[in-house]
């Protein structure tokens, strides 16, 4: 079976950033900075092809909120949108 990791997007300083989530390691996490405002989902999917990822086949991005400063009602919303990746193959289905 096939090793999955979550992908993350969020938004800092104005620039959106997708990485690839890798627990119980010390390597660098596999990141993408967009240079566009807000990415779409062909920019989030192309992404993680050139970091080599590819979705798990039938997931989908789930969006939440949180704050910039927790338990702080009056902090920025910071909004991070989730997605189940594997390593991409290159395999086209």
């Amino acid at each position: 079976m096939e090793q999955e990791f979550t992908a993350q997007v969020s938004v800092r300083d104005g620039r959106w950033r997708l990485y690839v989530v890798l627990l119980n390691t010390t390597e660098r996490w596999p990141d993408y900075l967009f240079t566009r405002t807000i990415p779409t989902f062909t920019d989030r999917l192309r992404a993680l092809l050139v970091l080599g990822f590819e979705p798990v086949p039938g997931a989908r991005w789930e969006w939440t909120e949180d704050s910039e400063i927790p338990d702080d009602l009056t902090s920025p919303v910071v909004l991070i949108a989730a997605i189940k990746v594997r390593s991409w193959t290159g395999a086209v289905a």
